[in-house]
């Protein structure tokens, strides 16, 4: 049987529960990564669909509902979107809005009967972290962490070397992940996204390094703030962190993470043998080669974001545990703000 015809009765048996009906899915802010990303992967995913929307600007509303066939009574604004809870179209929030903001949108979400899924990182503190996994254990929803990379097969091919050994213990890794910023975006208002490119772009970092050690959480970290280059822009967050990762299994991470540099690489070394990302973070073209069987070619014929819905999906379906839950989202933010802390006094920290 074709692969196509394989994934379609898959897809089919996924569904019986929901009597062969794709789940709905509302995206509450509709900005640069729910347009450019998640819209179009809903157009892609076979367990669920783009059925609401949620914008505080009604024009921009109107466009994307013309666009993708988005009833009116699926429209909601920030001020009336609890109004959702008597919806059946909805079964699943997904919460596109800066970091500080996730706690009040997912705690909405869960109040009306919702499944969620945060974008990452998951809060700007411990205690939204836990607020919003509360609320979504109260009301008995699903609770998810928009960890596209997950779903990628180049960094679960990194899962699996890990679990696997074929490399032994993949005990040394390094990597960076930058970008230039071309001048004020909300990810360097320390309000709205709760610090700079560690928070953004570091995550990312932590996340492939937690991956190589086979899901463990590292003990302590270290970090260093480098001098600002662009100071006048760079007024409430850092510029670039240089930071490590302790793991108790002898592990290290050495990496760079940069609003004012480029960078996108990752590698994972063995006493056997290793794995360089040479694109190691992006949304498409992930690249990587080995040490005994040179480049991978996995294919991926869908984005990544819609393997990752579709996965949340199967696990409402089906019952399955999802593998980026919020206490992951919590892991991390909690490892961030230990480098915070080692960076600030200049000595290693324990998570």
């Amino acid at each position: 049987m074709a692969v196509g015809g394989m994934a379609a009765k898959a897809r089919a048996r996924a569904l019986v529960p929901n009597l062969g009906k794709p789940l709905g899915v509302a995206l509450l802010g509709l900005g640069n990564y729910a347009e450019t990303e998640l819209a179009p992967s809903l157009q892609e995913t076979g367990l669920c669909r783009l059925a609401g929307l949620v914008s505080g600007h009604p024009d921009k509303a109107a466009r994307w509902a013309w666009k993708y066939g988005v009833p009116p009574k699926n429209i909601y604004t920030y001020d009336n979107f609890d109004r959702i809870a008597d919806n059946p179209d909805i079964d699943i929030v997904y919460v596109v809005t800066p970091p500080a903001l996730h706690r009040e949108y997912v705690v909405r979400a869960a109040k009306a009967g919702k499944h969620v899924i945060s974008e990452k990182p998951l809060a700007t503190s411990i205690t939204d972290c836990d607020a919003m996994i509360a609320a979504c254990h109260d009301a008995k929803v699903r609770f998810s962490v928009g960890y596209r990379l997950f779903f990628d097969p180049y960094h679960a091919e990194l899962r699996r070397l890990a679990k696997d050994g074929d490399y032994g213990p993949l005990n040394r890794m390094t990597g960076r992940f930058c970008f230039v910023a071309p001048g004020w975006i909300w990810r360097i208002d320390k309000r709205l996204a709760g610090g700079g490119p560690m928070m953004d772009l570091g995550i990312y970092l932590i996340q492939a390094s937690c991956m190589a050690q086979n899901g463990a959480t590292p003990v302590a970290v270290t970090a260093r703030e480098l001098p600002k280059k662009r100071p006048e822009l760079f007024k409430e967050v850092e510029e670039t962190m240089e930071f490590g990762l302790e793991f108790a299994g002898g592990g290290r991470f050495e990496g760079l993470t940069s609003f004012n540099q480029g960078g996108n690489d990752y590698e994972a070394e063995g006493p056997k043998g290793w794995i360089k990302f040479k694109s190691a973070f992006s949304y498409q073209g992930i690249a990587a080669d080995t040490s005994d069987r040179g480049a991978l070619h996995f294919p991926m014929p869908v984005h990544q974001q819609a393997r990752q819905m579709d996965d949340f999906a199967e696990c409402i379906l089906t019952g399955r545990a999802t593998p980026v839950p919020g206490e992951m989202g919590r892991r991390d933010l909690r490892i961030i703000q230990a480098v915070y802390e080692a960076a600030r006094t200049g000595r290693r920290t324990p998570v």
